[in-house]
């Protein structure tokens, strides 16, 4: 973990977004879909912070539907199936004409 005389850097892409670096990630304990919110102080500084998720935010529906996907699952293995080639083949059809430059600047981005 960086102590707090060490500066780790990260780059912007034309769209302003960036990675966390590993470092940084570590230090915060983040994971993949956490929030992170930036804090402005009066000397100018902005401080990056874990966001705690807040229960009243949460789907009401999301927790009863994985925990009846759960108990199906357990209750039912057989029904598991594996993704046959045929769909995978299918999905990578469907994708194929679709191009994404993430690099693309979004409408509403205003120019630097």
């Amino acid at each position: 973990m960086g102590t707090p005389q060490e500066a780790v850097e990260a780059a912007l892409t034309d769209r302003y977004q960036t990675t966390v670096p590993q470092p940084v990630r570590r230090a915060l304990g983040l994971h993949k879909r956490d929030r992170i919110r930036f804090a402005f102080r009066a000397n100018g500084e902005v401080v990056l912070q874990r966001v705690s998720p807040d229960p009243s935010e949460e789907d009401p529906a999301l927790a009863p539907f994985l925990a009846l996907l759960e108990k199906d699952i357990a209750s039912h293995p057989e029904r598991l199936q594996p993704i046959g080639a045929d769909l995978v083949q299918r999905l990578q059809d469907l994708m194929a004409a679709i191009e994404v430059d993430l690099d693309e600047a979004l409408p509403d981005d205003e120019p630097a």
